[in-house]
């Protein structure tokens, strides 16, 4: 795996430049050294580029919720993503920050903290997995990392294919798979054909039973009931569930009945983060991929 956290010592030669982004364009003097980043994508490309930022949103959460690429030690937190503290990230004298079209209210108020890079991962209209292809080859670009933006993205499609031949030679091409996330013992996060990790599951060579669209984030809500169609299902649970869940489960009449439970097609994996960047697409094919091999079962933890 590519290493994350490398300080920007080793980035290529200072660089001037301007580059265009949803809310206009943001012209660079000097490859910047203080990057803050209001979102875990924009956070996880940088890891990915080797740059650590000085401050993110959320930071707290990003550990438990996406875990690769590990943050390190020392990153400020400045504020939630959804509404970040102008005042946190203007102490931190930032040269460049990143973020996405939900924070379009406050651009001017960020442009004027430090020069202000706005691209959207998830968006209507959007392909997730081109758009965060795009982001990390634009902060490449900015910080000096082509060439490491182009070998992350070589070694996604290197993991793809490499565990796309181990679920072949086992057997698994063409399995069906519903990817959900609980809300509650009746109900799922299930991901659609238009996320993300359907870029995943597509290039495994699987099946993702679910046949709908949904929102621009890659999921919808369903009851579980709407999986008993799909006979064949194998029903794939991204963790964390919530407490006292799997007892929940345990006591149910109704989900002892559902075909993955009756048929030892239950599989849960470890957390992935469903609105990242391109990592998740590697992290969920390897998860995926150990999870079939290693055979279902009728419970989730």
């Amino acid at each position: 795996m590519l290493a994350a956290g490398v300080t920007m010592a080793t980035a290529a030669p200072v660089h001037a430049g301007s580059w265009v982004h949803e809310n206009g364009s943001v012209s660079l003097a000097t490859t910047p050294k203080r990057v803050v980043a209001l979102n875990w994508a924009a956070t996880e490309a940088l890891l990915l580029l080797g740059v650590t930022p000085i401050g993110i949103a959320d930071r707290d959460g990003y550990s438990h919720w996406v875990h690769e690429p590990a943050l390190p030690e020392g990153v400020h937190n400045v504020g939630s993503r959804t509404a970040p503290s102008l005042e946190a990230i203007a102490e931190l004298k930032p040269d460049l920050i990143v973020t996405s079209s939900e924070m379009s209210p406050a651009g001017n108020l960020l442009n004027r903290i430090a020069p202000t890079y706005v691209i959207s991962v998830y968006k209507e209209g959007h392909d997730p997995y081109r758009q965060a292809r795009h982001m990390l080859r634009t902060l490449g670009d900015m910080l000096g990392q082509t060439a490491r933006a182009e070998a992350v993205i070589a070694d996604v499609e290197q993991t793809l294919a490499t565990q796309r031949s181990r679920l072949e030679r086992a057997g698994h091409s063409g399995d069906d798979i519903a990817l959900v996330s609980f809300l509650d013992p009746r109900h799922v996060r299930i991901n659609t054909p238009n996320g993300m990790l359907d870029t995943a599951i597509e290039a495994l060579g699987l099946n993702n039973v679910w046949p709908y669209d949904g929102n621009f984030w890659g999921f919808s809500v369903i009851g579980l009931d709407a999986l008993a169609p799909y006979r064949d299902a194998r029903l794939v649970v991204i963790s964390p569930t919530l407490p006292g869940l799997a007892d929940s489960l345990a006591n149910s009449p109704f989900w002892s009945h559902l075909p993955p439970v009756r048929n030892r097609q239950v599989y849960q994996v470890d957390p992935v983060w469903t609105f990242g960047g391109l990592y998740p697409v590697k992290r969920l094919a390897l998860l995926l991929t150990d999870a079939l091999l290693a055979g279902g079962s009728n419970h989730v933890r």
